[in-house]
């Protein structure tokens, strides 16, 4: 079996077949010898290496027809995907990497008193808000006109336009602890 031209493989080229004197173009470009072999015809007879059972053996589930077995089939074992254990919930919902906060526009702040202090229970009392059972944390978003002044807010979370808005009405964001309500001193 002929693999490769082993005539031009012996020749002695170097002569005119360097990288600095050949321009390469569609004409003269041809494979290094042995790279390109011939596909394989299996089962066209035993002289031709790939003949009857096609290299698949003589018996058994892998020498049929078909997928042999199923993916992720381990013979009969506990397979991997089995084995490891589920990540419950929602890829994108609670116990996952992503945080979901309850979403409180700018304006209900209107609520509160002038320099006063604002938390969910303050916002609670005034019904400013209606309590959010599925999301215990909260978060200030922007949306509407902040008028009140002197606000001290104290939230889980602030967006950066929230932000920007109470201090610059002359108030503060003070960002607590999602576990136990103090205040977090920001590093």
């Amino acid at each position: 079996m002929k693999l490769f031209d082993w005539k031009r493989r012996e020749a002695d080229e170097s002569a005119f077949a360097t990288v600095d004197s050949v321009v390469f173009t569609e004409d003269n470009l041809r494979p290094a010898p042995g790279s390109k072999q011939k596909k394989k015809r299996k089962g066209r007879g035993i002289s031709a290496g790939q003949g009857a059972t096609c290299g698949f053996g003589m018996r058994g589930q892998k020498s049929r027809a078909g997928r042999p077995a199923r993916p992720g089939f381990e013979g009969g074992q506990q397979p991997l995907y089995r084995r490891i254990p589920k990540l419950r919930g929602r890829p994108l919902g609670p116990g996952h990497k992503r945080v979901i906060y309850n979403p409180i526009k700018l304006d209900v702040l209107n609520a509160a008193a002038e320099g006063s202090t604002v938390t969910i229970e303050s916002l609670l009392e005034q019904k400013a808000l209606t309590k959010s059972t599925k999301v215990p944390l909260n978060k200030i978003v922007g949306g509407g006109e902040l008028t009140a002044k002197g606000l001290t807010v104290q939230m889980h979370a602030f967006t950066a336009s929230a932000r920007e808005a109470i201090e610059g009405n002359g108030g503060s964001c003070v960002v607590i602890s999602p576990t136990t309500g103090a205040p977090v001193t920001e590093e």
